[in-house]
């Protein structure tokens, strides 16, 4: 939920008894620092931060051109112009001393990870501090990879879920289903399993945890709190539910959020999307040309398959009310 997320309202869902998680893996050392201390002035309680895990982009320039040039009639249509290049926006935290640095010397009680596995330097320095080290898997080999790299505990990300899929490699989705690749991790590891992907009520929560999980992990569920970040518009998209789909136009790697333009126009037919995070560069410029024009629809609007169950209330509620349902 990176861009989502606030201290607020991590701190808010970890006051009420949850753990309250901050979306990091955008943010620059500084922003990390300065909202995780955020988190600090407003609860004593444990807490999440979540970083990216990808390789380097390694897309060349003819493939950057071309999908410029794919794009070019939709920077057009907003009167902008297009881009000369794509510049890689996010740098991965293994390639990244100083965002370690920050997460050695703030020591976040948990640190998750999206994309992969970090490097042992990292889980060892975590681990050392007493802090414990979670990792989100879309299959049973990506599974088997993270505890033995030292995972802590397992976030299993059922193809349900919104936003980006954490596949270690993006070429590859085998869209595992959360409830096969729930049990199946449930029976083969010892370490705690942590079910995501189109939870959104107390009693999906019931569920998982009845087929062995140990907790459960919500996003889509928490965007429309109002201590998230969450813009205008992206609010409105939420309230009507729509269909979602998974595509790799928008970022250049797969990801779920409400249906606009890249699934339904730009994806089809497009050629090979540059590696992530290039092709998120072009979005991002693609969408702030058109909201420039008040025009909203190329915004991702990552959201998962249960939007539709969506309500808007203020997070520590929120925590409440799936407490509540869980007993029913």
């Amino acid at each position: 939920m990176a861009g989502v997320t606030t201290p607020a309202l991590a701190a808010a869902v970890s006051e009420a008894g949850a753990l309250g998680s901050l979306g990091l893996g955008a943010a620059s050392p500084d922003k990390a620092r300065e909202e995780i201390e955020g988190v600090r002035a407003l609860t004593d309680r444990a807490f999440n931060v979540n970083f990216f895990c990808h390789a380097p982009p390694m897309s060349g320039a003819d493939e950057r051109r071309a999908w410029l040039a794919h794009l070019a009639p939709y920077f057009q249509a907003q009167g902008a112009v297009v881009p000369d290049d794509l510049a890689n926006i996010y740098q991965p935290i293994n390639d990244n001393p100083a965002m370690q640095e920050v997460i050695f010397q703030t020591r976040p009680p948990v640190v998750s990870f999206h994309f992969g596995v970090p490097s042992a330097a990292l889980i060892d320095g975590i681990h050392d501090y007493g802090g414990q080290v979670w990792i989100c898997v879309t299959t049973p080999t990506e599974a088997e990879q993270a505890v033995a790299a030292g995972a802590s505990a397992l976030i299993a990300q059922g193809v349900e879920a919104g936003g980006h899929r954490g596949n270690f490699a993006a070429e590859h989705d085998a869209e595992f289903g959360l409830v096969a690749l729930l049990r199946i991790l449930v029976r083969r590891h010892s370490v705690p399993i942590i079910a995501a992907g189109g939870l959104m009520d107390g009693t999906a929560i019931h569920g998982v945890l009845s087929m062995g999980a140990a907790a459960a992990q919500l996003g889509t569920a928490f965007v429309a709190c109002p201590e998230s970040a969450a813009a205008p518009a992206y609010r409105d998209a939420l309230r009507l539910g729509q269909a979602t789909e998974i595509t790799q136009a928008i970022s250049g790697r797969p990801a779920r959020g409400l249906v606009g333009p890249f699934q339904s126009d730009i994806a089809p037919g497009a050629p090979w999307v540059p590696d992530y995070p290039l092709a998120y560069d072009a979005a991002k410029q693609l969408h702030a040309a058109a909201k420039a024009n008040n025009d909203h629809r190329y915004a991702p609007n990552w959201a998962g398959q249960g939007v539709a169950l969506s309500r808007e209330m203020p997070g520590a509620e929120l925590v409440a009310v799936l407490v509540e349902e869980m007993k029913t």
